[in-house]
C-alpha cells in the first residue's frame, strides 16, 4: 500500500514502513516481556540474559529467515543464491531466532547459576511468554508486509481488496488490487495473542502449545489462498509453511499427549500412595 522510503539514504536505499513496523513489533515484544515476567516474578537476572538473548535473536533470526528463503528458492529453481531480491520468511526467522535464544538462555543461565538449575525451572514459564510475545510483534510484521506488497492474495474487484505494489513477474512490479491476506492474518495474530495473553494473566498454562496448534492450523489454510512466490518445501503439494505448520501442530499434541501421561501416572502413584498408607494404618 506505501512500499516508498521514509528515510532516504545517498546510496539509494531507505528505510520504509516494512522495516519501521518490523522494529516497532520487536520492541512491543521486548516491553510485554518485561510485562509478564515481572507478573510471574522471574528473577531480575533471568529476565535480562533472556532480553539480551532475544535482541541477538532478532538479528540471527533475520539471517535465518533469508537463509531459509534461499534454501526454499532452490528446491524450486534447483539454483541457490543469496542477493537483495532473495526474501526472508517467517519460520526460518522463528526456527533460527528460537535456537539462538535457547543457547544463550540454558549457557548463559548455566554459567550465571552455576550449579542451581534455576534456568530448568523457568523455561515453562519463558516458553509460554514467548508464545505471546512472537504473535503481537507477528503481527506489526504483518502490516509491515501489507505496506511492502508481499505475502499478497489472488487479484481481486471485491471491496476488501487493497491495492499493493507486487511482483507480478520476476523482477517486475506493478499496482494490482489483491486480498489483502496480510491484514488478515495481523488481525488473527492479535486476536491470538489477545486470548493467550488473558489466559497468562488469569494464571494458566499451556499457551506454547496453544499458539503452535492455533498458528500452525492459520498457516496451512492461509497459504492456499497466497500468490505470491514462496519457493519449494521437501514435498511438492506442500508450501514451505504448510511443512513447517503441520510440523508445529504435532509439537504441540505431542506436548498435550506427555502431559496428559505425566498427569495421569502421577494420579496413579498418589492413589497407590493413598491405598498403601490407608492399609498401613488398619495394620
Amino acid at each position: 500500500m506505501y512500499p516508498y522510503f521514509i528515510i532516504k539514504f545517498s546510496d539509494g536505499s531507505g528505510i520504509g514502513l516494512y522495516e519501521i513496523l518490523i522494529l516497532l513489533g520487536m520492541i512491543s515484544a521486548l516491553i510485554l516481556f518485561r510485562i509478564l515476567a515481572d507478573r510471574r516474578n522471574m528473577p531480575a537476572k533471568l529476565q535480562n540474559l533472556i532480553l539480551f538473548g532475544a535482541v541477538v535473536a532478532c538479528v540471527f533470526g533475520y539471517l535465518s529467515a533469508v537463509l531459509f528463503q534461499g534454501i526454499y528458492n532452490a528446491l524450486e529453481t534447483g539454483e541457490f543464491s543469496l542477493t537483495e531480491g532473495t526474501g526472508a520468511t517467517f519460520y526460518g526467522g522463528f526456527i533460527g531466532g528460537a535456537l539462538c535464544l535457547l543457547l544463550i538462555y540454558f549457557i548463559g543461565g548455566k554459567i550465571i547459576y552455576k550449579q542451581n538449575t534455576l534456568q530448568l525451572q523457568w523455561f515453562p514459564t519463558l516458553a509460554n511468554i514467548a508464545a505471546i510475545c512472537i504473535p503481537s510483534a507477528h503481527a506489526f510484521g504483518r502490516i509491515g508486509c501489507l505496506m511492502a506488497g508481499c505475502c499478497h492474495g489472488a487479484e481481486t474487484s471485491a471491496w476488501y481488496g487493497t491495492f499493493q505494489y507486487i511482483e507480478i513477474e520476476p523482477g517486475i512490479y506493478a499496482w494490482r488490487k489483491v486480498v489483502p491476506i496480510q491484514l488478515f492474518e495481523a488481525i488473527f495474530l492479535f486476536i491470538l495473542a489477545l486470548i493467550l495473553l488473558i489466559s497468562f494473566w488469569k494464571g494458566k498454562g499451556f499457551q506454547f502449545p496453544l499458539y503452535l496448534a492455533g498458528y500452525g492450523t492459520w498457516r496451512f489454510i492461509i497459504e492456499f489462498f497466497r500468490t505470491d512466490d514462496r519457493g519449494a518445501s521437501f514435498i511438492k503439494f506442500l508450501t514451505p509453511s504448510q511443512f513447517t505448520a503441520i510440523i508445529m501442530i504435532i509439537i504441540a499434541v505431542v506436548i498435550f499427549v506427555v502431559f496428559r501421561i505425566i498427569l495421569y501416572k502421577k494420579g496413579k502413584n498418589m492413589l497407590h500412595k493413598g491405598k498403601n498408607k490407608n492399609t498401613e494404618e488398619n495394620q
